[in-house]
């Protein structure tokens, strides 16, 4: 039995290598070669040999390699010095290594190895055996040496002539070889034809079948073995463990089978939401590129009927056609972050969609759809703006044409009529006045004339469907001013010859109608001043209006006079009538204005004053309720506001920060989130204020700066802010459970994170991130750093979250674990082969599955052009993807 000391450490049975006798010198022939061919059949895997063992491992280069070969672990930076003390050193890393395992080195120093003692090294490259070939060997709870022996005897047991009872003498036959192998593998060996009378025989077919189908490599010779009494029991033992490991492996072939079963299934599921991704990609991609060019499409119409056509398009567009294409965007980003996470947990490269059908593609042709959306608005709402002013154009054109067409009616008659040639002097005299007040008229016509000819043009150049009828109305109408015009010189110039009659009353009464008229204008423009309704939003408009209304008052005792001036010519003229016996017509007949009239107008004007001085005072008392509302509102955002700021600015702090667990921090934040959640009461208030506000038809408050929705937005960014900073601290949590991170690593991630994070913003930009790397050891090239850059940041936004900086480290701690997996299930499946076969994973795994493996493996060569072969790179890649491993 193996023997261990007080502390469980294996130690080496003493009777095992015996330091201070020396080697038979037929013994030591037999373990040289033994071991050499023992330590080649694994050092091939790393692609290289030994050919004199005690030579060979001198610098300890091979050694350390050796080691870990046979481990699958990876041992400390070697020296690759050339002097003395370079080869001490890797020897002591190879000895410290094993003396990790549990193996206590008696006697064996690295300067032994250096010199090249042949004792020395033989002895440990048989504790190596040992600890690495035949001391996990267990049979019926027996391990090691007798485990290694009773599993000889097990399979023996069936053969006649053979009987192990050691590992020296009971060989020397060769039958035990021979039954080992047909044990086995039946088909190599013919057992009834072998004769114990001829091991010569028997141990050459062993040895020969042996290497050429089991891989176990010639580490005895026949005639050594038969020429030695006694053969050298730790040769045979190693020879022996060879074959233990070739025939027993079937059983873990069949786990890691399993294995690469379940990372296959896992493969095929991710494979599949890579299809539903691009699918998905590619419809949403072609709606946008089939949507934009409608909304594009920038054809105007005629009529406001079909723009408004066009405008309820464009809105069952917005509420039906687009609402379900925004779910598909959105179900889009989540199905790429959660592959993205898949990959990311099973150690898998990031997914990178085809070309043009990245995240960032998607988002790109969506905001060109939006820009377009925009703009085919904007041209919507501008059209039908152009539209109604047509239309408002065109309406206002045919009223000013009714009312001058209205106007002109009959005029011409009338300057055609020759009453002048029948009338007395003082009927020519008031003809003569009338003409004069007609041509005033006409005069004052020209501006509309002017008018209707200017929207003429103005709808020629916004093009206006019906602009021929509008051209031809427009030409009547100058046309018949022209002639209008000719008419009224040729009457002016028949009555100025009769121009001496009536001069007296026709020139009171000229003055009357001239003073009359202005004063007559001011009452109208008066009365409609003091009853035109007003709309402020400010106590200063307010203010000023009630200034200009006092004004006005100041200027009515003018007024006063002004009117009592124009009723003194109206009594004159009577005065004269009456002195003169004037025969009058009894009418002025240059206005109709008269004195009643403009006394009703003028006590009118009187009425109307005392009620606006109402209605100012009424509108003033509501302005000094607005501003007090103004006020309370802005007492409360300047408030809520610099505490909304506040509060953002400490969840950042405490997000970066780094003061007790990760569940400490999260009960933190939790307990800030109640206190947040706990001053909604204060947002509701200021939302009642702000109601008021909306409906007292506030607009505007120069008492703060802030808005409801300036508040509203920052209120839910806090509530965002702080549930995110708890989703955070969740995922560290999830991703510290599961990669096994303790909490002291989490601190120093958190640490060099928050020291590189030079702008405290929470994410580090990627030369932050590389500076950060490179002081944590990294040699980085361009090409290392772009790829590390791929896994962290696979969204290329150029950033590096916290999240993604502690997944990327657990994944560098988790990678040798990995390598771990992937080597142990390649030489369970290669035995001591440094390849695998195709037939051998259809061999060991189900068809469908083999097949799938083996269509992922087809882009590999195999090593030395072996066909249908994978190395252990090829291997790994294969199944893993582009890693570390």
């Amino acid at each position: 039995m193996d023997q261990y000391d007080e502390d469980g450490v294996y130690m080496q049975q003493e009777d095992d290598w015996d330091r201070d006798l020396l080697l038979d010198p037929a013994w030591e022939k037999q373990q040289r070669k033994t071991f050499t061919a023992w330590c080649n059949s694994h050092l091939r895997k790393a692609g290289t040999q030994i050919e004199n063992i005690e030579e060979d491992f001198r610098d300890g280069l091979k050694l350390m390699l050796l080691l870990e070969v046979i481990s699958g672990e990876r041992l400390a930076k070697p020296e690759r010095g050339k002097m003395r003390v370079h080869k001490i050193s890797n020897v002591n890393k190879a000895l410290d290594f094993i003396a990790s395992k549990g193996v206590k080195l008696i006697s064996i120093g690295a300067e032994e190895i250096v010199d090249g003692n042949a004792k020395m090294t033989l002895g440990m490259i048989w504790t190596i055996i040992l600890r690495f070939a035949i001391q996990d060997i267990s049979v019926e709870e027996t391990s090691a040496k007798e485990g290694l022996l009773l599993w000889c005897q097990r399979k023996t047991a069936p053969y006649k002539n053979v009987n192990i009872q050691n590992f020296h003498i009971s060989w020397k036959d060769g039958l035990g070889f021979c039954a080992l192998i047909h044990r086995h593998r039946p088909e190599l060996i013919d057992y009834g034809k072998l004769r114990k009378d001829d091991p010569m025989t028997n141990l050459n077919t062993a040895f020969d079948v042996a290497e050429k189908y089991l891989d176990i490599p010639k580490m005895l010779d026949a005639e050594d073995i038969i020429s030695t009494l006694r053969p050298d029991e730790k040769a045979v033992m190693t020879y022996v463990s060879c074959y233990y490991h070739a025939f027993s492996g079937k059983q873990k072939a069949e786990t890691a089978a399993n294995r690469i079963c379940k990372v296959l299934a896992v493969n095929q599921e991710n494979e599949q939401l890579m299809e539903d991704y691009e699918k998905l990609a590619s419809d949403l991609l072609e709606w946008i590129r089939c949507t934009i060019p409608w909304l594009e499409n920038r054809m105007p119409e005629n009529t406001m009927q079909a723009m408004q056509q066009k405008l309820e398009d464009f809105r069952d567009y917005r509420r039906l056609h687009k609402p379900p294409k925004v779910q598909e965007k959105c179900q889009l980003e989540i199905n790429f972050n959660t592959l993205q996470t898949k990959l990311r947990l099973s150690n898998r490269p990031a997914f990178m969609p085809s070309e043009g059908k990245m995240v960032s593609d998607i988002n790109n042709a969506w905001g060109n759809l939006e820009g377009a959306e925009k703009g085919y608005e904007e041209w919507l709402l501008n059209e039908i703006r152009r539209l109604e002013r047509l239309d408002h154009l065109a309406e206002k054109f045919r009223q000013k044409a009714a009312i001058h067409e209205a106007w002109t009616e009959g005029k011409e008659d009338m300057l055609q009529k020759r009453d002048y040639e029948t009338a007395s002097l003082s009927d020519i005299k008031a003809l003569l006045k009338k003409h004069e007040a007609f041509e005033s008229d006409l005069a004052a016509h020209q501006d509309r004339v002017e008018q209707i000819a200017a929207i003429a043009q103005e709808l020629n150049e916004l093009d206006y469907y019906d602009s021929p009828s509008v051209n031809a109305r427009c030409q009547r109408i100058c046309d018949q001013w022209d002639a209008l015009g000719a008419l009224t010189q040729k009457r002016s110039e028949a009555l100025q010859r009769t121009e001496k009659l009536l001069e007296t009353i026709d020139q009171l009464y000229l003055e009357f109608a001239k003073r009359a008229a202005p004063f007559n204008n001011w009452m109208e423009g008066a009365m409609e001043d003091l009853q035109d309704t007003f709309i402020v939003h400010t106590i200063e408009e307010i203010q000023g209006l009630s200034t200009a209304h006092e004004q006005f008052k100041a200027t009515l005792p003018e007024a006063d006079k002004e009117r009592q001036a124009i009723l003194g010519i109206h009594n004159e003229i009577a005065k004269i009538v009456q002195t003169y016996h004037v025969n009058m017509a009894g009418t002025n007949p240059y206005t109709t204005i008269n004195p009643q009239e403009i006394n009703a107008k003028w006590d009118k004007v009187r009425q109307l004053v005392p009620q606006r001085d109402q209605a100012l005072i009424e509108e003033h008392a509501r302005q000094q309720n607005n501003e007090r509302l103004r006020r309370q509102f802005a007492n409360q955002a300047n408030v809520i506001g610099p505490w909304i700021q506040t509060k953002m600015e400490e969840i950042g702090r405490i997000s970066i920060e780094m003061h007790g667990t990760l569940e400490d921090q999260l009960t933190h934040l939790r307990q800030y989130e109640k206190s947040i959640v706990n001053y909604k009461p204060k947002i509701d208030q200021l939302e009642g204020d702000h109601q008021l506000i909306q409906e007292a038809l506030i607009f505007d408050n120069k008492h703060t700066n802030y808005t409801m929705e300036h508040i509203r937005v920052g209120w839910e960014q806090l509530l965002t802010t702080i549930a995110r900073t708890i989703n955070e601290i969740e995922n560290q949590i999830l991703t510290r459970d599961a990669k096994g991170i303790s909490q002291e690593q989490l601190n120093e991630f958190r640490a060099s994170f928050n020291h590189f994070d030079r702008k405290r913003t929470g994410v580090m930009d990627a030369e932050d991130f590389k500076t950060c790397l490179i002081s944590m050891g990294y040699n980085l090239g361009d090409n290392e750093f772009s790829r590390i850059m791929s896994i962290v940041d696979p969204n290329r936004m150029g950033i590096v979250t916290f999240q993604a900086f502690i997944d990327f480290m657990s994944r560098e701690t988790a990678d040798t674990d990995t390598a771990d997996q992937v080597m142990a299930s390649f030489k369970v499946l290669a035995g001591d082969k440094n390849y695998i076969l195709a037939d051998e994973l259809r061999r060991e795994l189900p068809p469908d599955q083999a097949d799938y493996c083996i269509a992922r493996m087809a882009p590999y060569t195999g090593p030395d052009g072996v066909p249908g072969a994978l190395d252990y790179m090829s291997f790994s890649t294969a199944l893993y993807g582009e890693s570390d491993l």
